[in-house]
């Protein structure tokens, strides 16, 4: 009986976080395509995004600027999310992107308009929710043991 518990705690230790693994793998490789798309279309906002009303602080920048932080943010946060570097800095920072694109394109098309972006009609508000919420959980729980994160806490413990 003694060893089924050990076998049964050495498995919850194996397969403990691989749920967090799976939210910064599946939200962290989204934002990083959506950044690139932004960023291989070159450096000026097209028209659609240029006429778009940011809250704030966004207002204060132009769209060619707000179009190259969101995709450089996009990118960088993206690809911190999915290796675990700064797990919870990096979906908050996502968190904060996925506001401005709710508040500026997203909400205002409804609840699950399911189009391409590139459309006129582009897509509500659904998916950005869902991966908001991906980003809550790694906001509040960390980036977890397959992380980046987990792997610098071990080669350099705080001293107590």
């Amino acid at each position: 009986m003694n060893s089924l518990l050990t076998w049964r705690a050495k498995v919850l230790d194996a397969v403990n976080d691989l749920g967090l693994l799976a939210l910064r793998l599946w939200a962290g490789q989204e934002f990083l395509l959506a950044g690139y798309t932004k960023l291989s279309g070159g450096l000026q906002a097209p028209s659609w995004f240029a006429g778009l009303d940011f809250p704030f602080p966004n207002h204060l920048l132009s769209a060619d600027l707000n179009w190259l932080v969101a995709g450089v943010g996009e990118v960088v946060l993206g690809l911190a999310l999915m290796l675990g570097l700064w797990s919870r800095l990096a979906a908050l920072g996502l968190l904060f992107v996925t506001y401005v694109a709710v508040y500026t394109v997203h909400f205002g098309l409804g609840w699950s308009g399911w189009n391409q972006i590139e459309t006129e009609d582009g897509q509500g508000f659904k998916v950005p929710l869902m991966l908001a919420i991906m980003l809550l959980a790694i906001v509040t729980q960390g980036g977890g043991h397959y992380a980046l994160d987990a792997w610098r806490r071990w080669v350099h413990p705080k001293p107590s």
